[in-house]
């Protein structure tokens, strides 16, 4: 793990300067054609009612990378009730910060805050709530609430300018993956920061400064202080990304995977042929689930269920745990294998990451019957009983995984069409079998004559 110390920083940590650098339209890449057509018509109707109005964060940074946002994320000076004045088409969310999603055609929506002067981890407590006038801040505010200097980034689109008051263009021309501020106070208000860190390093290919990398190494078991759902949610964006692969080599390294699956600890720590350490099939493995989840694209088609992920992840400590690979499994040999692998689920991950039960249930049922594929490596000597459950479809599109990670047969990915019909569009009775139940009752015939065969 590479790190960088070429920007200096503060006493305090990461670069946050009083007068900000402004980039003017000459200086980046960064156009207005480039920008989403709704989010640029609330910029321009915020300009023209008197407000500044900028694009934030995410959408600055990937702009700046050639890349296309996922989101455009938008700051403005204006409060959040004049803001839903503005927009009809709007609604205000949130308790203790309150922001404005407005809606567009095709489910879209922009987000629109009001600048700020604290993040709502930096409050001092899970119930703290502060006045409305108290957080509020000015541009410099905002910018040093923010996670990463990459993210620190302000562009406005009247004179097409960036406004940066915490160095993150230079740490985008050079790669650098910095907090703002103290890094070891950053995290003890906010462990998920060190997830997000670890996140942009993966997805673009940056290093991490020395600073920020010391204090998520010497800070990672924080996360165990984190709302459970919250580490379940922001887990599933990286292993959705298609950067899932990078992004767990670097999680390893800094500690955080462990932190996240504390069962994999002995597993990294058994001794075992060269590339069948779980560490490495676990790359191997998460580098064809990327290949799975970019063919699927930004809008996620035929996306993989939870579960099968979760499944996924687990593989190499399944088999370095109990040895399913290397055993032959009877059927009452394969149930108490999903329930001792469903009990350990549950111990160490199922609470701690808020799991549903019937994720953790259909992960345990995966990894056991993976063991019966790999048993019957020739498709016609597969158990017909197996081919014949519901769940079949998603065992062999993880069976197919597990042969191109390991064996380098290529996994078909139209495969993964049939696992996101199962997921997407469950079974309904046909429109004609409502109609004959809501008519006549289960007792009635359609023969002419009577019911129960006597006459009327």
């Amino acid at each position: 793990m590479a790190s960088a110390t070429d920007n200096p920083t503060q006493p305090n940590g990461g670069p946050v300067n009083l007068v900000p650098r402004v980039f003017t339209a000459e200086e980046h890449p960064i156009t207005l054609q480039a920008i989403d057509h709704d989010a640029l018509h609330v910029l321009k109707k915020l300009n023209a009612s008197g407000f500044s109005g900028y694009l934030v964060g995410g959408g600055v940074r990937d702009l700046y990378l050639g890349k296309q946002p996922k989101d455009f994320d938008i700051s403005t000076d204006a409060r959040p009730g004049q803001i839903r004045k503005l927009f009809p088409n709007s609604t205000v969310i949130g308790r203790r910060f309150r922001l404005v999603q407005v809606y567009f055609a095709h489910g879209k929506i922009v987000e629109v805050s009001t600048l700020r002067s604290l993040d709502e981890h930096d409050l001092e407590g899970p119930e703290a709530i502060l006045a409305p006038n108290n957080t509020f801040g000015t541009v410099a505010e905002d910018a040093q609430r923010r996670d990463l200097t990459i993210n620190g980034l302000f562009f406005d689109i009247r004179d097409q300018t960036i406004i940066d008051y915490v160095d993150g263009v230079q740490d985008l021309d050079r790669a650098i993956i910095r907090m703002i501020g103290d890094p070891e106070r950053r995290i003890h208000r906010d462990p998920v920061r060190m997830i997000r860190a670890i996140r942009h390093s993966a997805r673009n290919n940056f290093r991490i400064e020395e600073r920020t990398w010391k204090a998520i190494c010497d800070n990672c078991q924080m996360l165990r202080h984190c709302p459970p759902s919250r580490l379940r949610d922001e887990l599933l964006k990286d292993l959705y990304s298609g950067y899932t692969s990078a992004w767990i080599e670097t999680a390893i390294d800094s500690g955080i995977f462990l932190s996240l699956f504390p069962l994999y600890r002995k597993a990294f720590s058994r001794q075992a042929e060269a590339g069948m350490h779980p560490r490495a099939r676990l790359l191997k493995l998460t580098t064809v689930l990327d290949r799975l989840n970019q063919h699927a694209g930004p809008r996620r088609a035929h996306q993989l269920p939870d579960y099968f992920l979760l499944a996924l992840i687990l593989i190499p400590w399944a088999d370095s745990r109990y040895g399913i690979f290397s055993q032959q499994h009877t059927s009452s040999a394969l149930f108490q294998l999903a329930k001792k692998i469903r009990g350990d689920i549950d111990q160490e991950i199922g609470q701690q990451l808020n799991l549903r039960r019937s994720l953790r249930q259909e992960a345990s049922s995966l990894l056991s019957n993976l063991a019966v594929l790999l048993q019957y490596q020739d498709n016609n000597l597969w158990p017909k009983w197996l081919k014949n459950k519901s769940y079949f479809p998603n065992a062999s599109l993880l069976h197919s995984c597990y042969m191109e990670a390991m064996f380098g047969i290529p996994s078909p990915y139209r495969q993964t069409g049939a696992v996101a019909e199962i997921e997407e569009e469950p079974a309904r009775p046909s429109r004609q079998r409502e109609e004959y139940r809501r008519g006549r009752p289960a007792f009635s015939s359609k023969a002419k004559g009577g019911i129960f065969g006597f006459k009327k």
